[in-house]
This record gives structure tokens, sequence and C-alpha cells, in this order.
């Protein structure tokens, strides 16, 4: 430490430790409840994880949707909660957050500049489950303008590249639709010319693309919120200890251009680093599938390494052990890149889509593959022999690639030939030539294809089910004309694969903390002064995944929540009546 560290020490009211939505969501409420707020971030970039993300969040009961006449009682989440985490439940966490989340979302919308588009008409994962909803409890950060951010644009994560197009975020829902049906319909056409247009005058304006949407949209919104309260956002600015006193967490030792530097904190800290999904150690410890910690592959940010976990742990903050999962499982492909590196693309969207099936090196099927991507990846767990590689293949026609491409695969009229040549994307003549290119069994695999063809042109999916929950039809294309959404024939050569491996898109084993985000030594008593928000704190689904939006959506919540016990502020049904002039 650096002797600037104790004769210039930096003082705020509210240290936040990372720059995803659990902590800027902390920041920007703390600094309208009157506290002054600094955010270290020791990535180059402001956004974490969040910045990457679809930007989804579940928020059951809330304002969009009640404005929308899609009102439900607390009893109704509750009790689908109640089912599907079985014994993790923990109402006191869950009632906070669905007490809150309903009133975080109403208070972003009057005391902020982040806004919301709703998801009313998305369902939850488990149809099947009781007082599941087919709609009502997800919304999204709505389209925003990157200009309102000015020269602070350029500290903002851009979106992985392999999820966009030249750079371009595309929103999920009707605007996924136009390009989809760009080749088909022609108002779809011109949508995407005039999105490809303003794109590429941004990129010759700004050097990069200003309608930001999805998760980019969401950190904008939210850091946006965060500048204009005045909130200072530090990048390049690791955390490498806590500071105590009397039992008291009061600040954190930061690494700065400068060196270290003490920064006093007299309301408390919030760590917020995005959980540890690059973090080899406790991969090793926590997932079972990758006993080197290698064998998973992660499609959070590269900064993630657990360093709000360990920050915690020094100070007698304990990290959840016994969770269902303690990663939130998807599919990854891994993407070979021009400089050598290798992206981690998530498979989130194309697996639902009618002429698809997942099978294993063995070719057979092994799951729904238009239920949710955790889903996906638990049952490729639980059918994988041990000490076996875990991995399926994807496999699709050539009509299928081309409508909606594979992966990161982009569909016509983008090329093939790139993702051919890197290997990332497998080709046969016909389906035997494409279990050969990527070692399948091949008589299994024309099997497997046989019987499903079968199945498809029936519309019913005998062995899994595909297609029979709302989650899963909504996934798919009812516009393709098919009697299953999900389900088409893969009949038209040649023939692609892409393999998919183990990783997440975060990780669920955090710090345990109570209901108002304190975290909890190994006493089960609160930290003083110490909150943990994100993936940084224990998942209160306890490792389970009930629907999309259920990391953001706590990470928003909770935020929400540390803020106001930070401040002394009690968030109680009356909160806008007795608190709006603290708010204002």
């Amino acid at each position: 430490m650096t002797s600037s560290s104790h004769d210039n020490p930096v003082t705020c009211d509210l240290l936040v430790i990372g720059s995803g939505a659990g902590g800027l969501s902390a920041a920007v409420t703390a600094a309208a409840l009157g506290l002054k707020v600094l955010v270290v971030e020791k990535d180059p970039h402001y956004g974490g994880t969040t910045a990457w993300s679809g930007g989804w969040m579940w928020i059951p009961r809330n304002p969009l949707a009640t404005a929308a006449g899609l009102t439900e009682e607390i009893a109704k989440p509750l009790s689908y909660l109640r089912h599907e985490l079985g014994e993790k439940f923990d109402e006191a966490r869950v009632r906070a957050f669905l007490d809150s989340g309903p009133r975080m979302v109403e208070f972003f919308r009057s005391k902020a500049v982040l806004q919301f588009i709703d998801g009313n008409g998305i369902p939850d994962f488990h149809g099947r489950t009781p007082d599941a909803a087919l709609g009502g409890r997800s919304i999204c950060a709505a389209p925003f303008d990157g200009r309102r951010l000015g020269r602070r644009i350029a500290q903002l994560k851009p979106p992985l590249p392999e999820t966009t197009l030249w750079g371009m975020g595309i929103a999920s829902g009707a605007e996924l639709r136009h390009f989809l049906n760009a080749m088909r319909k022609p108002a779809s056409f011109w949508y995407v010319v005039k999105r490809v247009l303003r794109h590429w005058h941004d990129l010759m304006v700004h050097r990069r693309g200003m309608r930001l949407v999805n998760g980019n949209a969401l950190v904008a919104g939210l850091a946006a919120s965060a500048f204009e309260t005045g909130v200072e956002i530090r990048v390049n600015s690791p955390a490498r200890r806590l500071l105590t006193r009397d039992g008291r967490v009061t600040g954190a030792v930061v690494g700065s251009p400068e060196g270290d530097i003490e920064i006093h904190a007299t309301h408390g800290v919030l760590l917020a680093c995005g959980g540890f999904p690059h973090d080899v150690a406790r991969k090793m410890e926590l997932l079972p599938h990758a006993p080197t910690g290698q064998e998973h592959w992660s499609a959070a940010s590269r900064g993630n390494t657990g360093d709000g976990l360990r920050l915690g742990e020094g100070v007698g903050g304990v990290v959840a052990r016994d969770l269902v999962q303690a990663a939130a499982l998807a599919p990854v492909s891994l993407v070979p890149r021009r400089d050598g590196s290798v992206a981690h693309f998530p498979h989130l969207i194309e697996r639902a889509k009618p002429g698809l099936i997942a099978v294993t090196g063995a070719g057979r099927r092994f799951t729904n593959e238009a239920d949710s991507y955790y889903d996906f990846i638990t049952e490729l767990l639980k059918v994988t022999p041990a000490g076996t590689p875990v991995e399926a293949w994807l496999v699709c026609d050539h009509a299928f690639i081309r409508r909606y491409g594979l992966g990161a695969v982009k569909p016509a009229p983008m090329p093939l030939q790139g993702m051919l040549k890197s290997g990332y994307l497998m080709r046969g003549q016909t389906v035997a030539g494409l279990a050969q290119a990527c070692g399948i069994d091949a008589d299994r695999l024309k099997e497997t294809v046989l019987r499903y063809n079968q199945q498809a042109r029936q519309g019913r999916d005998t062995e899994f089910a595909k297609g029979e929950t709302p989650y899963n039809r909504i996934q798919g294309d009812a516009s393709a004309g098919h009697p299953n959404p999900c389900m088409a024939p893969i009949e038209r050569g040649p023939f692609y694969a892409v393999r998919v491996v183990p990783g997440s898109l975060g990780t669920f084993a955090g710090l345990h903390v109570n209901a108002s985000a304190q975290v909890l030594n190994n006493a089960g008593q609160p930290i003083a002064g110490l909150y943990a928000g994100g993936n940084d704190m224990a998942s209160v689904m306890g490792g389970n995944y009930p629907s999309g939006g259920i990391t953001l959506g706590p990470a928003m919540t909770f935020g929400f929540i540390a803020a106001h016990h930070a401040a002394g502020v009690a968030l109680d049904a009356s909160l806008e009546e007795k608190k709006g002039a603290a708010i204002d």
C-alpha cells in the first residue's frame, strides 16, 4: 500500500464494488436517498455481465403488467416459487423480493433515467408447476440512446460481438423477428435496412452503435441515472481488501493508476463483483462437472473471478455451498476468433425453433431442446457417463440454418464459410457424413433423425414432449406452418452441427445474506456495514431456475433493498408517501 493511501483517503457514504445491475441499482437508489456513492470496477469498462445479457428481469406484479390489466395477488408467485424451490425456499428473502420488486420498478420509472418495456406475453419456464404464469412477470430495459451518456459511453462495456450484427445489438421479441424474417417479408426487410443504416451512421460518427438494447440498455440507463445523481464510477479500480473497525466494515483498499488508496464508507460497502464464473479454484470446489476448474465455459464477463466472495470471506462472510446448482447453467459453444481467442456463445434462442435436435456423441437425443437453457444442461449432465467429456451437438439441416442461424452462425444472407473454415460449424452432405465429421455414432444418428422426422410430421414429440408447454411454444416459431411450433423434419441437406459444452450465464453460489441483503457470518448474524448483491449474493432461488430473468430481477431488487437499509430509510408500503422528500 502506498503512503498516499493513508494520507489522502477518499470518503463516501456507500462504496459499491462492481458495476453490473446489482451494484448500479444500489448506487442509483442510494444516491436518490441522499447518500454520496462511489462505484469501483476493476475492468476497463463498467457493466459487467449485465452489459452482455438479454436484460430481462423477472418481477411479478410489476407496474407494467398491472397497467395492462394483468393483476395477481402475491400468493400466486409465492406459491409458484414455493413449488419450484422446494426445500430451498427461503420465505423471508422470497417475500422481500416479491414485495419490493414492483416498488423498485416504479422507483426507477419515476425517479431515474432507466425505463422498461413489458414482457407480458412471456410465460414462466415450467408451465406444469402450480401457479406458473402465462405472462405478466417479466420486464426488460427499454432501448436507450447512448448519446445521453456523452463521453462516458466510451467506458460502457459493449455487447458480446458474437451476439451482434457488426456490433449492433438486436432486441429480443419483435425486433429479432424482423431480422429473422428479413428475407421473407418486405416490411421486415425495410425495418432491418433502416436499423443497419442507422447503425453504420453511428459507427462513422460515434465509432459505436448508439441505439442500445437488452442488457447494454439496462446498464446504460442505470449508469446515466447514476451520473445524473452525482455517482462516480471508477474503472480500472480493483478492490484489494475490506477495511474494518470494531467489527464493522468501513471501506476498502482499492487499486488505482496511482497506487492503492483507502476508501472510507460511512454507511457501508456493497459487494457486487459478479460471482465466480471464471475463478478456477472455486469452480473446482463447487461445480462437480469441472473437476479441474477448466470444464466449465461461462458466457459471463471474464472479469468475474470471485473477488467479491473472497472479500466477504475475509471479514467473516460465508459462501453458500448447499444450493441445487452453484451456477446458472447454459449450453455454450466455443467460437474461435481471428485474434486466437475463443468466445463463449450462450445458446438461448435457436434450440426451440422447428427443425433442430440435440444429441450426445452416441447419436441419441437426451432432452426437450425447447426447454430452458438451465434444464438443457441439467439433463446433459445426467446422461453423461462419469469420466467422459460433457458435450452435445445441435443438429439441423440447410433450411434451418439459413432461416434461424445456429449459435454464432448468422442466418441468410450472412455467409457460412468463415464458420466452416474455423471448425466451429460442421457440415455433411448426408446425416451419416455429418456424424462422421463430428465423431457421432452414424447409425444411431440416422435412426434418431428418422424417428424425430416422423414425430415432427405428426406434431408430437412422444419422447420428450417438445412444444407442449407455453414457454416451449413461445420460443418456437408458429409462423413456420408446422403442426408443432418447435418441430419440423430435418431432411434438406447439407446438414450442420455445432458442439455445445456446459457453461453458464453466471453463478448462484454467493455469500449468505438476510432479507436486507446484509452479509451473514457463520453464526447467521449480519456483518455490520457489509452488503452483497447480484451474483455475489447467494441466489434467492436456491440454485433453481424457475423463469427467465431470475438473476437480474433479484439483482435489481436487492440492490434497491440494500440501498434503503444502508441509508436508514424504511422500505414499506407507504414508501412514496412517507419518504418522497428523501428520494427527491
